[in-house]
């Protein structure tokens, strides 16, 4: 099954720099211009994904489209807290069909090749 895309609101999620988990609500609620009630904890996120009156103006009559950047870096130094995230991410889309959230791939200068061709994952 495949869903259009087409038409949603683009939201990006830098989480380039991020180390934590507060970093992680702060971008966040930055990234979707929550509210300032906004608990920041996992419950506050996935009920504030799946809310369309909270959602950046727009997207409740588009659709929104959460793209995920930059976050690689986070994964690796917190993979309990990026499973989490990733868990939360899923939930939120699973209820309401008009969200969707994906993760970029790349654009972190630590997880390119380097000249040789190889990455630092190598």
């Amino acid at each position: 099954m495949t869903h259009d895309l087409t038409g949603r609101l683009v939201v990006p999620l830098d989480l380039d720099g991020v180390t934590d988990k507060a970093g992680l609500m702060d971008r966040c609620a930055r990234a979707l211009g929550l509210p300032d009630w906004f608990g920041r904890n996992w419950d506050a996120l996935a009920d504030s994904l799946s809310d369309r009156t909270v959602w950046p103006e727009g997207a409740d009559g588009r659709g929104l489209l959460l793209v995920v950047r930059g976050w690689r870096a986070f994964a690796d130094a917190r993979p309990e807290e990026w499973a989490t995230a990733q868990e939360v991410f899923a939930e939120a889309a699973e209820r309401d069909p008009a969200l969707t959230v994906a993760l970029a791939v790349g654009g972190s200068a630590e997880h390119l090749p380097d000249r040789a061709g190889r990455s630092d994952r190598d």
